[in-house]
């Protein structure tokens, strides 16, 4: 059975799942690093502190450890406000794509790599995964 993407194409549900796999893993690995190299797979989410609002978090990129021995988060992967006014994510938003980062968007990509294999996967959960992502804005 061969399905219509939202592109026009005609295409088997086995390379919507390929397709979906591509563009994860891409995004996923472009997500690994800043532009300045410096790692950011392990994704993690720093309070804003104790005078700020609970409610508000800063999503960081892998951890390093500071001069006193200290593990933090680093770097911020999130860019804009001012001096006055620093950029945050509400913290439930920080705490899933702290979770859901680069790591287990490139496990993802392999499970449904190999989904596109297996005739019984081209259905169901896989495929529905498959959709969602080759349906999003980027």
């Amino acid at each position: 059975m061969r399905v219509s993407t939202n592109d026009g194409e005609n295409s088997s549900p086995a390379d919507e799942l390929r397709a979906a796999a591509e563009k994860l893993r891409a995004l996923a690995v472009a997500a690994s690093t800043t532009a300045d190299g410096t790692p950011t797979a392990h994704w993690n989410v720093k309070s804003r502190g104790k005078f700020q609002s609970p409610d508000h978090s800063l999503l960081c990129g892998d951890y390093i450890t500071n001069g006193r021995g200290e593990r933090v988060g680093w770097p911020l992967l999130h860019r804009g406000g001012s001096q006055h006014r620093p950029t945050y994510m509400a913290t439930q938003h920080a705490e899933y794509a702290a979770t859901v980062g680069p790591t287990v968007g490139l496990a993802l990509a392999a499970w449904l790599t190999e989904a596109s294999t297996i005739r019984s996967c081209a259905h169901g959960s896989a495929l529905a995964v498959a959709r969602a992502i080759n349906r999003s804005g980027t």
